[in-house]
């Protein structure tokens, strides 16, 4: 079965405004556009944008001139294609697998089960009604090949069934060549060659595989193309069934999850306690028999009155020990209002990496003796928050602000380039760079006294320039070299200053001084 979300983009829009089909937003004129390098080009229209005249593939300035009104919103294709992953996972309902025909489109096998539906026809009434519900408007059909059901729903009325004892060839005769998936050079030859409707295409024996004169002349038009998308040959071989079309399912992946329903609602700390280390339990076991740990995990209790509590857990590194989970928890539910008491509790692992098995007794002792790094920092953070614990690391960059970030602790640092030895830096490195107004004996000259936060310094030692050069893959043309310099005032306080820009570089005015770093 094929499934054609016919404006899955614009679907997507109007669930997001939110607002029904030519109702609210949606009533006036409005396209969805992609930006490329001839301009603004129109990926969807509504119902009210159509009728003034915008269409896809038309250029917006082209569709402006027609309604000057036209609203105009940006697509969003990694939203769409996430989407469309969603909505196969929730497709599978009416087959064991389902898979993606990105865009826009889903297959899904539906042998051999069409009558838990009532027939096939019911089942396509109840895709399009469940879609309908969603508020997405699809067209569905039916047929013994992935290539005939798309063909059909693209190309035929809603609801179209063919039959596995039908002629396939003979049935999609009328149908556009569109219809076997082509790219759009291989439709231009194929229309300049006559060849405008799959029934034209048999009658050269592209269809029943004899008489193949016509079938030879077409081989040797496309002989080099490999790719099914390129050559009418295959596509039609697959769309009659007489070669196999491999399909890449869907699979879900479910997140690990443990929940306990209780017989009599709680409401004392002590007996939640109890139930959250009996989840935790379940949970290592779950994640043990999977070989991974958790990274996040989500406790959900379900209090009496239907509220939901939630409390999340991010940890520094993949874990199940269930000791190391409940004493993280336990900070986190001390202000839990359980109202007339919690009947259910549920614990989610959200995010979970693989991790090899390991030798509990030698983590429990690191635990017990607190050597432990990742369980240190995995309760800093809960007690801190998860901003206050991190390191400082190298970034690839020669610019001193630049240079330098922070990212969580046990993080694997990312492939960076080696800081050049010769380099020296100050201990200390301001978050921003200060101005400071310096006394000079010539503009490119060494500094002689500056003024920072009021105070006036007069400069003993100097050591420098240190010309840096602004990086030109991420910087504009008017962006100015810095010289650094290392100087030391009278009382033998060291500072690390620049000067930004050389007199008469043609980038501004005069040079500007700055205080960056304090050395130790």
């Amino acid at each position: 079965m094929a499934i054609w979300a016919c404006e899955l983009a614009l679907d997507r829009w109007r669930q997001a405004e939110p607002c029904k089909r030519g109702e609210g937003a949606d009533a006036q004129p409005l396209v969805l556009i992609a930006e490329t390098a001839h301009g603004p080009r129109i990926e969807a229209a509504n119902a009210a944008g159509r009728a003034e005249g915008a269409a896809r593939g038309m250029m917006l300035a082209d569709a402006r001139t027609l309604c000057p009104a036209l609203q105009v919103r940006p697509s969003d294709p990694a939203g769409d294609l996430a989407f469309l992953e969603r909505l196969a996972i929730w497709a599978q309902r009416w087959g064991p697998w389902s898979a993606i025909d990105a865009p826009d489109g889903l297959l899904v096998d539906v042998t051999a089960v069409a009558h838990l539906f009532g027939g096939e026809r019911r089942l396509l009434a109840d895709v399009t009604a469940r879609c309908d519900a969603r508020g997405l408007a699809v067209r569905a059909a039916i047929a013994p090949t992935a290539g005939a059901a798309w063909a059909l729903a693209h190309h035929a009325p809603a609801g179209t069934i063919l039959g596995p004892e039908e002629d396939i060839a003979l049935r999609l005769a009328d149908l556009p060549v569109a219809a076997l998936r082509l790219d759009a050079d291989v439709l231009l030859v194929l229309r300049r060659l006559g060849l405008k409707r799959l029934g034209d295409l048999t009658s050269l024996g592209l269809g029943v595989g004899e008489g193949a004169s016509g079938r030879d002349a077409i081989h040797r038009r496309f002989r080099n193309r490999r790719s099914p998308a390129a050559n009418p040959l295959i596509r039609m071989d697959q769309l009659a069934g007489r070669v196999p079309e491999p399909l890449l399912p869907v699979i879900p992946v479910s997140a690990p999850l443990v929940q306990r329903r209780l017989m009599e609602p709680i409401r004392h700390r002590e007996l939640l306690d109890q139930v959250v280390a009996d989840l935790a339990a379940d949970m290592a076991r779950v994640l043990e028999g999977r070989g991974e740990g958790a990274r996040r995990l989500q406790l959900g209790l379900w209090r009496v009155d239907g509220e939901v509590v939630l409390r999340d857990l991010e940890l520094a590194m993949a874990t199940r020990d269930p000791a190391h989970v409940c004493r993280l928890f336990a900070a986190r539910l001390d202000h839990v209002d359980a109202g007339f008491g919690i009947e259910m509790l549920r614990l989610r692992a959200s995010w979970a990496e693989p991790l090899a098995l390991a030798q509990a007794d030698l983590e429990a002792a690191a635990e017990e003796h607190g050597t432990s790094l990742a369980a240190c920092i995995d309760r800093l953070t809960v007690r801190l928050g998860r901003d206050a614990v991190q390191r400082p690391v190298l970034r690839a960059s020669h610019i001193p602000e630049r240079s330098v970030g922070w990212q969580p602790p046990l993080e694997r640092e990312s492939a960076q380039q080696e800081e050049l030895a010769f380099h020296a830096r100050p201990l200390k490195l301001l978050d921003r760079a200060e101005r400071i107004a310096v006394l000079y004996a010539s503009p490119d000259g060494y500094p002689r006294r500056f003024r920072w936060r009021g105070s006036l310094f007069d400069i003993a030692r100097v050591e420098g320039p240190e010309r840096i050069a602004p990086e030109w893959w991420r910087e504009k043309g008017a962006t100015r070299l810095r010289d650094y310099y290392r100087v030391e005032d009278a009382t033998g306080r060291r500072y690390w200053i620049y000067r930004a820009g050389l007199a008469g570089d043609g980038r501004g005015g005069e040079p500007d001084w700055f205080l960056q770093g304090l050395c130790g």
